[in-house]
């Protein structure tokens, strides 16, 4: 299962870099023009074993945003730029995550990565055993609710993607995701 998940994961992660090239170019340029800052922001991640790694986004907030959830800023939109509103909606911030997919730091299905200072989600996911898996660009709990489910919520429906896992439920839940990111389902910021 691992080989072929990791095998899946590195042919999916060239064949859609190479296809959103154009559209990657294009958002870089809308960030840039828009504040002239960096167009990518370099979040510091849970990865497997609870290990460190940096995990790239577009920029979808102001500069000097505080690194904390989006959820905990006491209101998000003020952070918000105008480009990010329609890539956080649209879920396109998320495409420079294909580095991390193809550097072996992510998978396309998994947990998805908490920050670093997220203690609650990393403690639940290190008593359960999550933090063994590696995390992804999208999960079981990202279909099921990503922003509006709780924290224990979400580590107990990671707990079952990992009791059920296997490359048919991996390509369900990329179908799925598929479907919710068209809907905006789920999506608060």
């Amino acid at each position: 299962m691992i080989e072929i998940k990791c095998l899946f994961d590195l042919v999916l992660a060239l064949v859609l870099s190479l296809f959103l090239a154009p559209i990657i170019i294009i958002i870089w340029i809308a960030i840039k023009l828009e504040d002239g800052g960096p167009s990518l922001y370099w979040s510091q991640r849970m990865g497997i074993l609870n290990h460190l790694f940096s995990m790239p986004k577009f920029r979808s907030m102001k500069l000097n945003t505080p690194q904390v959830a989006t959820h905990l800023l006491n209101d998000p939109d003020l952070y918000l730029t105008y480009v990010g509103k329609f890539l956080r909606k649209s879920s396109l911030d998320e495409i420079p995550q294909l580095w991390s997919v193809l550097k072996g730091d992510m998978s396309f299905v998994g947990p998805r990565p908490a920050l670093f200072n997220q203690e609650d989600l990393i403690l639940l996911r290190t008593q359960k055993n999550i933090h063994h898996l590696k995390p992804g660009i999208t999960g079981w709990a990202q279909i099921n609710g990503r922003d509006d489910i709780s924290i224990p919520a979400k580590v107990e429906l990671e707990d079952f993607y990992m009791s059920h896992q296997s490359f048919l439920f991996d390509l369900k839940i990329i179908w799925l995701t598929f479907f919710k990111v068209i809907s905006k389902e789920g999506v608060k910021h």
